[in-house]
C-alpha cells in the first residue's frame, strides 16, 4: 500500500508542476506583456493628442488671413450649344 500512496503523491506533484509551469507562469507573463503594451500604446496616444492640441492652439492663435478677392479673375459663364 505504501508504494501506491507514494506513486499517487508523485503523480499529484507532477500534475502540480505541469500546472504551474505550463499554465500559471505563461499566463502571468502574457498578462504582464499585454499590460505593458497597452501602457505604451496609451502613452503614445497621449503624446500625439498633446502634440495635436499644441498644434491646434498654435494655429488658433494666428490671426486669420483675409482672402484676396480679384474681380479680374472672374469669367462669365456662357452656355455652349
Amino acid at each position: 500500500m505504501n508504494i501506491f500512496r507514494l506513486a499517487f503523491e508523485l503523480f499529484i506533484l507532477y500534475l502540480l508542476y505541469k500546472l504551474v509551469f505550463e499554465l500559471i507562469i505563461p499566463v502571468a507573463k502574457t498578462t504582464k506583456q499585454v499590460k505593458k503594451q497597452f501602457g505604451d500604446m496609451n502613452a503614445q496616444m497621449q503624446e500625439k493628442m498633446n502634440q495635436h492640441q499644441q498644434n491646434k492652439n498654435y494655429t488658433a492663435t494666428k490671426p486669420p488671413e483675409q482672402p484676396k478677392t480679384k474681380s479680374d479673375d472672374y469669367i462669365d459663364f456662357e452656355e455652349v450649344k
